[in-house]
């Protein structure tokens, strides 16, 4: 049974710590610039960010930064009408969303080096992302409320077994969809791809009551659904 713990680091104290807190004035801000989509098309992190990220990524404040998001979520859920015709659903994004790859970024610089596919490929097939707890008790209430869940992720279809694997080791047992890119949609960018596969969503009769992605690109464009949730993400940007 995997661990579903994101183990803090120790707070830095002293000297060096005082050296932290002036050195990452503009790591917060540059932070900020990331999560209000004022910063776009950035290739890596700031070399100087990495021990700044570090710490917030395996520290409190992430986790404590995704319960308001989802905390947030819930609570439209639970307030929601829904139709109660079957067709009402909430979107979730997967990677850094529905499942955290920590494990993989705290090994390359949370962000500092840009992503190697190859690396990162090996590390997907492994099927061992555990999940980002806040989400997985987002989807349970999510399904407690009779809304069903439709997993939309810029994942090819070659990873459609591992990536159903990991999902339920991680927790997420049960869907309405899994929908990944096909071969002729890795072109495009993940902005177009996804608010087609929701327009076509639209178009088989479902309602997008809900969606939850940590990029601004698995929100936006149009339908984006009833109403949208964006948790925090500083280590890589998809347009």
């Amino acid at each position: 049974m995997p661990s579903h713990q994101i183990h803090p680091l120790r707070r830095l104290t002293g000297s060096a710590g005082s050296t932290m807190k002036v050195k990452n004035l503009s790591c917060s801000s540059w932070q900020l610039a990331v999560e209000t989509n004022n910063l776009r098309d950035w290739d890596s992190v700031p070399a100087t960010c990495e021990s700044y990220f570090g710490h917030y990524l395996l520290g409190q404040r992430y986790r404590e930064d995704s319960s308001m998001v989802t905390k947030e979520a819930a609570k439209y859920a639970r307030e929601l009408q829904l139709s109660g015709n079957g067709k009402d659903v909430w979107i979730f994004d997967i990677d850094e969303t529905s499942l955290s790859n920590l494990p993989f970024f705290s090994k390359h610089g949370f962000g500092v080096e840009p992503i190697n596919d190859t690396l990162f490929d090996e590390w997907s097939a492994k099927g061992a992302a555990p999940p980002l707890p806040e989400s997985l008790k987002l989807y349970k209430e999510v399904l407690s409320l009779g809304i069903k869940v439709v997993f939309l992720t810029g994942r090819t279809e070659k990873d459609r077994e591992i990536t159903a694997l990991n999902l339920k080791r991680a927790g997420y047992h049960s869907w309405e969809k899994l929908i990944l890119r096909k071969a002729n949609e890795v072109t495009i960018t993940a902005l177009q791809y996804k608010s087609a596969e929701r327009l076509k969503l639209t178009e088989q009769g479902y309602k997008i009551v809900g969606n939850i992605g940590d990029q601004w690109s698995d929100i936006l464009g149009s339908p984006e659904g009833e109403r949208t949730f964006k948790l925090p993400d500083p280590m890589y940007y998809i347009s």
